[in-house]
């Protein structure tokens, strides 16, 4: 995964400006972050994965796929790489923790209190 874009062309979306219903989310994070605390409904590729794995995309949408991470640095690259690979990709600006932070939904292990990692 060697695609190397500019940040300023890699289509990028604020948690406020991202519908709250029917968006196909990826989470490109470890499996453990994922644990942790993850936005329901999402799917979970980490970002090592994403090459072999990227036709499971296909099931989330036939549109855009909003990418997400931690904080952003590594759903940009997900993202950037996706839209090179001709999937309509849009990093989700500020990652899980703004996600967190916005007051949206975070599911984890159950019995534990879901947090970001």
């Amino acid at each position: 995964m060697e695609t190397v874009v500019s940040p300023s062309a890699i289509p990028t979306v604020s948690i406020s400006d991202l519908p709250k219903d029917r968006v196909a989310l990826l989470d490109v994070r470890e499996d453990d972050e994922w644990a942790a605390g993850h936005a329901p409904g999402a799917k979970h590729i980490p970002l090592g994965e994403l090459p072999e794995r990227v036709s499971e995309i296909a099931e989330l949408t036939d549109g855009p796929v909003y990418v997400v991470c931690r904080s952003g640095g590594r759903s940009a690259r997900a993202a950037a790489w996706l839209n090179a690979s001709g999937w309509d990709a849009v990093n989700v600006e500020g990652g899980m923790k703004s996600w967190h932070a916005e007051g949206r939904d975070v599911v984890g292990q159950p019995g534990a209190e879901p947090e970001i990692l």
